[in-house]
């Protein structure tokens, strides 16, 4: 992958890091996150998903009140980053931002097959019954996910696609809709940015999240639907 950077002139990510990364995009990412002031989580999410919560953040004492103003998809998503942090894995060392900050350093392009705006339609367009399950699974799957991730970083350094497709679709098969809406649309969404490249003078490396690359309806398969000779190194 080291030697895929080095021959690239462009690297492409879900989002350009650098909008990410803007102080004025994470605090529209907060913003877009919290309740509204007259809303209290209690009052959005089903009595079961409510008890899950309190269960999750019981040790967490005071600080758990100002993640009681967050929305049920804001809370899943920093309840899960927070129980991953906890168990050691640091997202500052994770592919996107090891390539974004050695193209910052070397000059080289990067572009966004997204925005973060768009991202974040994704979650905050859901219904309120869809936040609540995306929660409600969330939380029920906190105790293991350290020990999926794991398996999940085996299977890729190993390149078993088999297991990567089992451990990182599971979960989100289960619930068609938002299978539909984080990975096949956005997946779809992709496609004609990614063969605009290959028409273009030049090499680019492309770094997605590996669910987007596995299974029936992944970028590889797409790719290999439209005739494209794909070759796993």
């Amino acid at each position: 992958m080291e030697a895929a950077f080095h021959d690239a002139d462009l690297l492409v990510e879900e989002v350009d890091l650098a909008e990410m990364l803007d102080p004025m995009a994470q605090m529209g990412i907060l913003t877009k996150g919290m309740l509204p002031s007259n809303q209290s989580l209690d009052k959005v999410i089903s009595p079961a998903t409510m008890a899950l919560v309190k269960k999750a953040t019981g040790d967490l004492g005071d600080a758990a009140g100002p993640l009681m103003r967050f929305k049920p998809w804001m809370l899943a998503i920093t309840l899960q980053a927070m129980e991953l942090l906890k168990a050691g894995f640091n997202p500052e060392l994770g592919l996107d931002q090891h390539f974004f900050d050695q193209a910052t350093a070397g000059g080289k392009k990067v572009q966004g097959l997204e925005t973060v705006e768009f991202q974040i339609s994704r979650f905050d367009g859901m219904t309120p019954e869809q936040q609540d399950r995306m929660l409600s699974e969330t939380l029920k799957e906190l105790a293991t996910e350290t020990a999926a991730v794991g398996k999940l970083g085996d299977a890729w350094k190993a390149g078993d696609v088999p297991a990567i497709e089992r451990i990182a679709l599971a979960d989100l098969k289960s619930d068609p809709v938002m299978y539909q809406r984080l990975l096949v649309e956005r997946n779809r969404n992709w496609m004609p940015q990614i063969e605009k490249l290959f028409a273009r003078p030049g090499r680019a490396l492309v770094v997605v999240g590996a669910a987007h690359l596995v299974g029936p309806d992944g970028l590889l398969a797409m790719l290999k639907a439209k005739g494209y000779t794909v070759e796993q190194l």
